[in-house]
């Protein structure tokens, strides 16, 4: 077998812990920045610095359970983790598209897993807004990661037919 068969794509675990750095980096800094909740605001009516704690899933789902769900997801946060390593070792030379999906994905997940464990929530200080009538809930560089790479993950899906076979344009 050769050697870069052997490892598929693994090679792109610099990018997992390039985000996981970045995540933990910026999450340290606004927590020393700011107060709980306090904003600053960056362009006014769009978008601000914030501080807040997510001890739920995303957009604070269960986030006022009792506590079980911090180890509920950080399992879950493992199990898609480990899935993660083993679909870029398992990914083909020319899937680098998909490579860089599983990585951000996988960064991200670790950000937050870190969160959670550690800390008993994740640390969220990005604060997208309208106005003062719409708020999207906060969010952090380890979200963001996810987002983009479960768009790349879309997008390779839709570019290849069921057989495997890239689409045609």
């Amino acid at each position: 077998m050769p050697e870069a068969s052997r490892f598929g794509r693994l090679a792109w675990l610099w990018l997992s812990v390039l985000v996981f750095v970045l995540d933990q980096a910026s999450k340290f800094y606004f927590e020393g920045a700011l107060t709980l909740y306090q904003q600053i605001v960056v362009i006014p009516d769009y978008f601000s610095w914030t501080l807040a704690y997510n001890t739920g899933a995303a957009f604070s789902f269960l986030a006022d359970s009792s506590g079980w769900q911090r180890w509920l997801f950080a399992l879950i946060a493992l199990g898609v983790s480990a899935v993660l390593v083993v679909w870029l070792k398992r990914l083909k030379a020319e899937e680098t598209w998909l490579a860089i999906a599983l990585a951000l994905v996988l960064g991200g997940a670790l950000g937050n897993l870190y969160d959670r464990v550690m800390l008993g929530h994740v640390v969220d200080f990005i604060l997208v807004h309208w106005q003062n009538r719409w708020y999207f809930p906060a969010f952090n560089i380890a979200d963001s990661a996810i987002t983009v790479g479960a768009i790349l993950l879309a997008v390779d899906m839709f570019k290849t037919k069921k057989s495997g076979e890239p689409a045609h344009d």
